[in-house]
């Protein structure tokens, strides 16, 4: 429920930030200052809307466990408005300052948390054990920020750069709520469809397929600065790395898929038990939407640099509807297949074919096209894995 909220706290200004702080660095403090409050009233927004909600589908005096879940959880998010630091940190090309910060916080609360399993702890004490987690991720980023020469109290807010950042992020913000919703729809029609078990397998099977998908995140994020820069060099340096983006996304994506398209059943049934081997074969074909999740990942680092947030907006509302229209259709023939099927030809649509109908991203669809192509390509590969073992070598 909080994360149906969650882009509403956010406001889509991740990549805008980290854009503009290496357009302008000199403006960093102004950037950094205005997107903090900005995230700060998101988070409020959120935790209200989050907390009402609950309230009007679950009311009642029974319902206050939940009622308690929800708002300790949406208060969480006001720590999350200190990412700013990490955004400044990605401009830099540092992001392994974010890494130890949040991964220090995740591995004490983790620690924490075996202990209230074992204390068999209520529910709300894990809760509150992810509200103390983001509280040390902040304070973390803090001191990493502070390390590098560098003060929070030098940020500051304008109305004129508030004005900025939300013009060019609203879209994504808006294409954040579309993403949650159709990425959402098919557990939601499968249940309505057809029953709750299905849903629970075909759940296992999607979190396993996902669960990798923080890997390309890190990559694009990673890449992000750069592209940006050699936008301002020339157009030719500019889109081979675009190029090279979309190659490595495409590569990683087939290293996985192939594997798990060989091992999947053995990997649900090792990790859910036998009652969940059904799920092996809904892995078997999910899996392949994380190419196109990849391609999509690494377009917006192009639709952002280009200003065409509000693409993103559209790719993901002809998404959402593709899949709703197709879950409608093949859920009752295929049930769980149906389902999966119809999540892997929406990503499809949203990520790649819909580059191809707008003349402007036509170009992006024939580089997507070219990675995609790349598995045939075996001088293209093999250069690539050269320059891994040379680059391995050298360290």
């Amino acid at each position: 429920l909080v994360l149906l909220f969650q882009p509403l706290a956010t406001l889509g200004l991740n990549d805008i930030v980290v854009r503009d702080i290496v357009r302008n660095g000199s403006a960093r403090d102004e950037i950094i200052g205005t997107a903090f409050i900005l995230k700060l009233i998101g988070s409020l927004f959120m935790t209200l809307l989050a907390t009402l909600t609950v309230a009007y589908l679950k009311p009642g005096p029974g319902e206050s466990l939940t009622q308690w879940l929800v708002l300790v959880i949406a208060i969480a998010s006001f720590f999350e408005a200190f990412n700013v630091i990490d955004f400044w940190f990605q401009s830099q090309v540092l992001s392994k300052y974010t890494v130890w910060a949040k991964n220090s916080a995740y591995l004490v609360i983790a620690l924490v948390r075996v202990v209230l399993i074992q204390l068999k702890a209520p529910i709300i004490a894990f809760a509150f054990a992810r509200l103390i987690e983001l509280f040390l991720g902040a304070v973390g980023l803090l001191i990493a920020y502070q390390f590098h020469g560098n003060h929070f109290k030098y940020w500051r807010f304008t109305i004129s750069r508030t004005k900025e950042l939300l013009q060019d992020s609203w879209p994504l913000m808006l294409s954040g709520l579309v993403m949650f919703f159709y990425m959402s729809i098919d557990k939601l029609m499968l249940g309505q469809m057809k029953d709750d078990s299905s849903v629970g397998v075909y759940s296992a099977a999607v979190q396993l397929s996902e669960m990798w998908y923080f890997v390309p995140g890190i990559i694009v994020n990673s890449v992000f600065p750069s592209v940006i820069k050699a936008k301002a060099s020339s157009e030719e340096l500019y889109y081979n790395r675009l190029q090279k983006l979309f190659d490595m996304m495409a590569l990683l994506s087939y290293g996985v898929a192939v594997f798990m398209t060989f091992f999947s059943r053995q990997i649900v049934v090792f990790l859910y038990g036998s009652d969940y081997a059904a799920a092996g074969e809904v892995v078997y074909v999910y899996i392949w939407a994380g190419l196109f999740v990849s391609l999509g990942l690494a377009r917006g680092c192009w639709l952002i640099t280009e200003g065409l947030m509000k693409f993103s907006t559209i790719s993901a509302a002809v998404g959402a509807v593709s899949n709703i229209l197709l879950n409608y259709y093949l859920i009752p023939i295929y049930g769980i297949m149906g389902a999966t099927i119809a999540t892997v030809i929406s990503q499809i649509i949203a990520s790649y074919l819909a580059n191809a109908f707008y003349p402007r991203t036509r170009i992006i669809f024939m580089k997507q096209t070219e990675a995609i192509l790349i598995i045939i390509s075996f001088n293209k590969i093999f250069r690539y894995i050269k320059k891994i073992i040379a680059h391995t070598s050298s360290k």
